[in-house]
């Protein structure tokens, strides 16, 4: 996988973190760049972790299912976007006075999909190390954006509900897509 999809997946993996930074931030009732800084490294960290352990999985397991990872990589990428287009938020423990234990809730919640990530990037052979890098790095500046726009929007232009669900469809179908391009590849169409 060349560096160009990993910054790609990374950043449709960033939308759910970047969409819960936003609701984070509109609950701020005004910026608190400290608090915006914790929650995106905690995303961030998050984010980028989960998609190692998926490589190890993938990785021993990789020699039983070569024959069919590009159709496990496609149905996985597009369960995980169908989800995030559909999932409606649930952002119940977001507040002014988040804890550091509901915002490493919020990380893990975040980030599940990313393990799933992981595995797909164990059959292609994907640099974990550049993939660990690069979606840690992305998570954190989109979710510190989300977390600061939020603040900054929320009694200005628009309505939390309207950019959680723009920001999900828009990660859902960055996943899609790629998941799309991976399979016709593989099947010679592209």
């Amino acid at each position: 996988m060349h560096i160009f999809e990993i910054i790609i997946i990374s950043i449709g993996l960033a939308m759910d973190s970047c969409t819960v930074s936003i609701c984070t931030g509109m609950a701020m009732k005004k910026i608190n760049i400290k608090k915006a800084l914790v929650i995106s490294f905690w995303f961030g960290l998050f984010q980028a972790s989960m998609p190692i352990i998926g490589y190890f999985l993938g990785t021993t397991f990789s020699n039983l299912i070569d024959q069919v990872d590009h159709f496990i990589a496609f149905f996985i990428l597009l369960v995980i976007g169908i989800g995030m287009i559909k999932e409606n938020k649930e952002t119940s423990i977001i507040s002014d006075n988040l804890t550091l234990k509901n915002i490493i809730v919020l990380a893990i919640a975040t980030s599940i999909d990313a393990l799933a990530i992981g595995i797909t990037f164990s059959f292609f052979k994907t640099n974990i190390k550049s993939a660990f890098f690069c979606i840690g790095i992305i998570t954190f500046i989109l979710s510190l954006i989300g977390n600061i726009s939020g603040s900054v929007l929320v009694n200005k232009i628009l309505s939390k509900n309207k950019v959680d669900k723009s920001i999900s469809s828009i990660g859902g179908i960055i996943l899609i897509s790629i998941g799309t391009k991976i399979l016709l590849e593989h099947l010679g169409i592209l």
